[in-house]
């Protein structure tokens, strides 16, 4: 795929990053990081990508709200999106906002490129026997309640029938596994 495909990474960790744009790089694309929003908008309209990398977590904002004003400027473009933070219904959002691929940190490079590259669904994935623990069920409906809510702990929480800063306190913590 790559023949200098230009390729823009959008996370904030900046390590990451570093990494993330040396392998591509040797895979022989043409890399251009961002931190931040307004940067990966600004070097999108300097020269709009083919392919994507989006961090769904941005320091104090959703890659989700990112991706619709991405696409709009660079239709043609593949974007993944990378999380530490998955969930079902950011997954679904995502791929409903246009993202072709939704992928769980850590990612190495050829998981990336393989989900970039391929073009529909795969109806071979595996599915789990085991169905998920009462802490993932949580965690799931804790981030569906909160998309519903654009993000608002407060109403959140609210939601929820629990207090805002217990609320806080379980978004802190990273995803429970299975």
């Amino acid at each position: 795929m790559s023949d200098g495909e230009r390729l823009l990474i959008v996370d904030d960790d900046e390590q990451l990053c570093f990494v993330m744009e040396r392998a591509m790089r040797r895979r022989g694309y043409d890399v251009v990081v961002a931190h931040t929003q307004a940067q990966a908008l600004a070097e999108a309209k300097r020269m709009p990508p083919s392919l994507a990398t989006l961090d769904l977590k941005l320091e104090s904002d959703s890659g989700l709200k990112l991706l619709p004003d991405l696409l709009e400027i660079a239709p043609d473009c593949r974007v993944v999106v990378l999380t530490g933070y998955s969930s079902i219904a950011t997954a679904v959002e995502a791929i409903k906002l246009g993202a072709v691929n939704y992928l769980c940190k850590p990612a190495d490079a050829d998981e990336i490129l393989l989900s970039l590259e391929r073009g529909s669904g795969d109806t071979e994935v595996e599915i789990s026997d085991n169905p998920p623990s009462v802490n993932r069920v949580t965690w799931e409906h804790i981030q569906k309640v909160l998309h519903e809510h654009d993000g608002n702990i407060s109403a959140t929480a609210r939601a929820l029938g629990m207090h805002r800063r217990t609320l806080q306190r379980k978004l802190q913590k990273h995803p429970v596994r299975r």
